[in-house]
């Protein structure tokens, strides 16, 4: 992994509503509807998506479209990477 993509998800990370994303995914094993997430974190739609965009740009979550919803998962390969990268330093 290169220092420019550690750069991108730890810029990613530093957001309180974006932690608490990860963290309820990490609870529902691993995934998360976009209303879920809205209902969690008490913000508006527009928000919500603003964070996970955020989250997908860094690629620490993945986007799927189901219907006409998307759904997101954890990407297990670029966090153990990421935390490989970060323990090397």
């Amino acid at each position: 992994m290169e220092l420019k993509q550690v750069e991108k998800i730890s810029k990613a990370l530093s957001d309180v509503n974006r932690l608490k994303i990860l963290q309820y995914m990490q609870k529902n094993q691993g995934k998360v509807e976009c209303t879920k997430a809205c209902n969690l974190l008490d913000l508006s739609q527009p928000s919500i998506s603003h964070h996970i965009k955020r989250l997908v740009e860094a690629e620490l979550i993945n986007q799927h479209k189901i219907g006409r919803n998307y759904h997101y998962s954890l990407n297990h390969k670029v966090w153990d990477n990421y935390m490989l990268q970060l323990q090397q330093l």
